[in-house]
Formats: C-alpha cells, sequence, structure tokens
C-alpha cells in the first residue's frame, strides 16, 4: 500500500492507496509542535484502525507547504511504516511543466493539484483550491502549468475579520437562511460566504476571459472549504476533495515508487 500526506499549513491530509485505489483518507490539523513519536503514533492508529497493518504500507510521498512541519512528519512516517517518504516539490522531475518565470518559487500544493488535473481530466483546466490561501491554478491541456491566481483563504478572512473587530467573535460558516442578517452571527456568515463566492466567481471569470487557448477550461474545487463555498458559486462545475492525494499518487507512479 501507498501513504500519500498532503501537508498543509492548517491541515495535513494522509490517504492510503492500495493499487491506485483511495481506500482511506484522514484530516488532521497541522501542529508545529507534534513530536515524531506523536505523528507516528496517529499514523499507526488511523492504519490499524482501518483493518490493516502498517507492514502493508512499503511506501510513502508527501507534498508540503510547511517546512517546519516536514522533518517532524518525516520522521515520524520512517517510524510508522519502517519507510523514508519520498517529497514532491516544484524541484521534482514530473510530467508537468511548470512554465512561470520562477517554477521554484511554485508551492507542492499547486505542483501535485496541476498534476492531478492533467492526468484526471486531460483538458484545459482551472483548479480552484480553498486552503489557507485559496489558490486559483491555471493548466493547459498539453501538460503546462501557467500561472495562477492567490487569495486570502475563506477561514482566514474570517478569522482576521474576527481578530480585528472587537466586537465581532468567531461564527460556525454555514450558508445563512437569508443574504440579509438579522443576527450578529448571520451578517458575518453572509458577508464571508458570499464574498468568497462571489469571489471566486469573479476571478475565474477573469481567467477565462485571459486564457491563451481557444477551449474553455474546465473549473474544478478542492480544499476543505470546497463544500461550503462550491455551492454558492456559478462557474465551478466540479468539487474533487482528494486532487492532492492523486496528484501524488501520479507523482509515485511516475517516480517508480513500488507498494
Amino acid at each position: 500500500m501507498l501513504l500519500a500526506v498532503d501537508i498543509g499549513n492548517t491541515e495535513t491530509t494522509l490517504g492510503l492507496f492500495a493499487d491506485d485505489k483511495l481506500r482511506s483518507r484522514w484530516r488532521m490539523t497541522t501542529a508545529t509542535d507534534r513530536t515524531p513519536d506523536e505523528w507516528s503514533a496517529m499514523i499507526t492508529g488511523y492504519v490499524i484502525n482501518e483493518g490493516h497493518s502498517t507492514h502493508e504500507v512499503r511506501a510513502a510521498v508527501e507534498a508540503s507547504v510547511a517546512p517546519v512541519v516536514t522533518a517532524m512528519l518525516s520522521e515520524g512516517v520512517n517510524r510508522a511504516i519502517g519507510v523514508n517518504p519520498v517529497t514532491v516539490s516544484a524541484a521534482t522531475d514530473l510530467p508537468v511543466v511548470l512554465d512561470v518565470e520562477d517554477p521554484l518559487s511554485v508551492g507542492a500544493d499547486r505542483v501535485v493539484n496541476s498534476l492531478a488535473a492533467l492526468h484526471l481530466y486531460q483538458r484545459d483546466t482551472i483548479v480552484v483550491d480553498f486552503g489557507t490561501a485559496t489558490t486559483f491554478d491555471c493548466v493547459m491541456g498539453d501538460g503546462r502549468f501557467i500561472g495562477g491566481v492567490i487569495a486570502p483563504g475563506v477561514r482566514t478572512a474570517s478569522e482576521e475579520l474576527v481578530k480585528k473587530a472587537a466586537k465581532l467573535f468567531a461564527t460556525e460558516l454555514v450558508e445563512p437562511e437569508n443574504v440579509i442578517g438579522r443576527r450578529t452571527e448571520d451578517c458575518i456568515r453572509s458577508g464571508i460566504l458570499y464574498s468568497s463566492s462571489d469571489s471566486v466567481d469573479g476571478i475565474v471569470r477573469r481567467i477565462k476571459a485571459s486564457w491563451p487557448g481557444e477551449n474553455e477550461p474546465y473549473v474544478v474545487a478542492t480544499g476543505g472549504m470546497a463544500a461550503v463555498i462550491v455551492p454558492l458559486t456559478t462557474q465551478v462545475e466540479h468539487v474533487e476533495p482528494d486532487l492532492a492525494l492523486h496528484g501524488l499518487l501520479v507523482a509515485a507512479k511516475h517516480l517508480g515508487l513500488e507498494w
């Protein structure tokens, strides 16, 4: 089996593949103070709870945008399954061309998302990833990542609003019954969710207007907040919650890992 690890700034997602099929996935907080022993215990527990032995996991691959966490988590993976994870980054030889001015500055999350989009859709694609930041990755069907847009994430904007406004408070981000809030928490929900969804639609329309090819790009969303925001949009056509994990699977196969 293959263990795929997507290390984000806020959350880390782990996926367990048997052959090419994602059998299990887990999401946990990206805690900077977690020790290798703690990571190992968590990974071991997840694998065992799914009815597998850690000895069945014969390879691991990871992508990270949180360097402080990467070394500790990598050591935890090694302690849990007995192999070191192969790290995927913009410097890795992969079947995607980073056709931008500074290729090595492209985040590993955007690399694996683009790789997955090329493999799954085989067409011009805009990937909207709702993470700590909301990223818009532009992928051409001929295998090129040509850049994109980086905007504040939904939760990031919400937390910043609450932090800077003394009389506002943290609110669960669920769609309100009416856009006109009659309670403060509903006002916050409307402001955050509708400004985020309208921003996504507006940015996608601008990207489409600047698209270099003749084909209309397919728009797919992923990330923790996708299920909340996408129903409020008009431009996003599909949600793939495990896009990064699929990208890591493609990377692992291309790099010759065996599991």
